[in-house]
């Protein structure tokens, strides 16, 4: 019997414990560092960096932003990671690293500058959502810059079929994805059978979480950020980032200051028809990179 988890962290672990070239820990599929590298480069140019800057990256990957970020010059630059077996391997190449769940971050209140989460919230639970915004308000500095991005507007592609038997999964593996993917499954569960260990396919990558625009700014306002401004990623499509910062000062509005819930500023970036119009067709109103 076959079973299915959609665990992100124990995906990530088991990408870690097989890890063939650390660039995959980017989680973009094989032979990917390309294009890591031309997204962390914009995300770069985007936050402006400077030598005052102390750094935060929520799922940090391969390191790659925090070369570049050192390369920037910034003061600190710290990298969170799902799993202890991933921070091992990229501790390993010289970056300050620590492992961190983005509902739990491991670091002290207002101690960032910058944060940055990229293509990392997707594959969060949805309940998990609105207390990883908290944290990472939390952990912001007033007037931080705050980058959250790749967030899917769609649940993608639809799953893949699931099959009780090893032979119906790997017919259809064979059929639909070719001879590497069906031999890279027969080589798992031949590694399962020899230790004895339970058939378990991962598939913490898949999209848990996706937004239309105007519902993610307004669950990052819940959690006390302020829009800049987003726009459309380039690739894959259908994702959008945002660039957020932490207001110097929560306001609170008069009628809820015993709940304590705080305002949100107005909605027109997000929801008038020219700008969700942009954002759909990429025009520079909504700054594409």
């Amino acid at each position: 019997m076959i079973a299915r988890s959609q665990d992100y962290v124990e995906y990530c672990r088991e990408v870690a414990r097989d890890l063939r070239n650390v660039e995959d820990l980017a989680l973009r599929g094989k032979n990917a560092g390309n294009v890591t590298r031309r997204v962390i480069s914009r995300i770069v140019r985007e936050l402006e960096l400077s030598d005052a800057d102390q750094l935060v990256d929520i799922g940090c990957g391969d390191g790659t932003l925090l070369a570049m970020a050192e390369d920037s010059g910034v003061a600190h630059a710290i990298g969170l990671l799902a799993t202890d077996e991933e921070v091992d391997i990229v501790r390993g190449l010289g970056f300050h690293v620590q492992q961190g769940l983005t509902d739990q971050l491991p670091l002290p209140d207002e101690s960032a500058s910058v944060v940055v989460c990229n293509s990392v919230l997707l594959i969060v639970p949805r309940e998990r959502i609105p207390a990883s915004l908290r944290e990472i308000w939390r952990v912001a500095k007033p007037e931080a810059r705050i980058f959250l991005g790749e967030i899917p507007v769609s649940p993608g592609p639809a799953p893949e079929p699931e099959f009780e038997t090893a032979r119906e999964t790997l017919s259809y593996l064979y059929r639909h994805h070719g001879f590497r993917t069906w031999f890279g499954m027969l080589r798992r569960m031949a590694y399962w059978k020899m230790t004895g260990k339970p058939m378990v396919i991962r598939n913490g990558a898949s999209v848990s979480f996706f937004a239309e625009p105007a519902e993610f700014v307004a669950m990052a306002e819940a959690a006390g950020l302020e829009l800049v401004r987003f726009w459309p990623h380039e690739w894959p499509e259908g994702r959008v980032n945002y660039l957020f910062r932490k207001p110097a000062k929560a306001i609170v509005r008069e009628d809820a200051r015993h709940g304590g819930e705080k305002e949100s500023p107005d909605l027109w970036t997000v929801t008038s028809p020219y700008r969700a119009s942009a954002v759909a067709a990429g025009s520079p109103a909504a700054g594409p990179w």
